[in-house]
């Protein structure tokens, strides 16, 4: 074990707003070879925990940018990038909500759908076809399980893909034998998978994919970039 928290740790304490605390305690581990941290208990929560307990109504409290400032800045992201070669993109928007980026880009004469894994749902990945571009924003800290995210996002890739994600990276932020103390590590906020560059590397292997980072913040996965996405990101492999 690393450290211990309270549930109600939130993002928003960064911002000087703080819950109640709750008594409920939430340990983290960190791995010592990649720096990979995890809330190992919320492997075992249902659909319905999560929804009762931190995706409910109170939510909206402890990330006010969910709604749409953050889908509507992330859409014009992906155009800012890609959007002279919209007409050969196939996009997905992973872990999309209600869809708020992907309508945005539909807009601008995008092909873009979005998936949304939580809560499980009768939408059959198998159903959905593959892409040559997706962005997951706002999923990697979230998942309780991060296999099955990989196999999830693997499968729905294309022979040349590009897989775009945020998540910010615990290097400099979680030290071993220090309190855990960084305000992205907040149970409140679900923020319960906490990635090294490290782990990021390792994970990107072990699915046979490359890992690239455009700053601490967003970075992307490949098999093999299509050509629109080739001279943006291929000076930044790793």
């Amino acid at each position: 074990m690393h450290d211990v928290v309270d549930f109600n740790k939130s993002c928003e304490e960064a911002r000087q707003y703080f819950l109640p605390l709750s008594g409920r305690p939430v340990y983290y581990h960190r791995c010592p070879e990649c720096a990979f941290v995890l809330a190992p208990e919320f492997r075992h929560w249902s659909d319905q925990q999560f929804q009762e307990h931190i995706y409910n109504e109170r939510y909206i409290d402890i990330d006010p940018d969910y709604v749409s400032k953050r889908p509507t800045l992330n859409a014009n992201l992906l155009r800012q990038l890609f959007d002279r070669a919209r007409q050969d993109i196939r996009h997905l928007d992973y872990g999309g909500g209600s869809g708020v980026l992907s309508n945005a880009l539909t807009a601008q004469g995008w092909n873009s759908t979005t998936y949304d894994p939580f809560p499980r749902n009768e939408q059959r990945l198998a159903d959905l076809g593959k892409f040559n571009l997706i962005s997951a924003f706002e999923v990697f800290e979230h998942v309780p399980d991060v296999s099955e995210l990989m196999s999830n996002i693997t499968a729905l890739m294309e022979d040349e893909c590009l897989v775009i994600f945020s998540t910010l990276l615990t290097d400099g932020n979680i030290k071993p034998n220090t309190r855990l103390t960084w305000w992205y590590a907040s149970p409140r906020n679900g923020h319960i998978s906490l990635f090294s560059r490290q782990s990021l590397v390792q994970l990107a292997k072990q699915h046979g994919l490359q890992y690239g980072s455009f700053n601490a913040g967003t970075h992307c996965l490949f098999n093999r970039l299509p050509d629109w996405a080739s001279k943006l990101l291929a000076p930044q492999k790793t």
